[in-house]
């Protein structure tokens, strides 16, 4: 299964939480991503029957083994990255953004 740019949204934030916590459920990633409950519940079946996610007994979500597939690789690298980079952003990076809009 090819993973969308949502998909990856998704497993980045699941990803992040289970940093936290061991125990993840579906209403954590909509309180941390803001969406409704029923759009994570579509993402979660999406991502278990794509293989990437698996619901345990006690409707926790779990990442599968996956780490060496390209999204787990850049993923990993930019959560060990991104908290490394200084607190302030150049300013050249602030008028960059300003001016280009960013894909979708």
């Amino acid at each position: 299964m090819q993973l969308k740019e949502s998909g990856e949204m998704y497993l980045e934030t699941i990803y992040v939480l289970s940093k936290k916590s061991n125990y993840i459920r579906s209403i954590d990633v909509c309180e941390e991503m803001g969406y409704s409950k029923p759009s994570v519940s579509r993402a979660v079946g999406l991502l278990k029957e794509g293989g990437y996610l698996k619901v345990g007994d006690d409707g926790s979500l779990i990442l599968t083994d996956m780490k060496d597939t390209p999204f787990f690789q850049s993923s990993l690298l930019c959560s060990e990255l991104i908290p490394k980079l200084p607190p302030q952003m150049p300013a050249k990076w602030n008028t960059l953004s300003a001016t280009k809009p960013l894909p979708h």
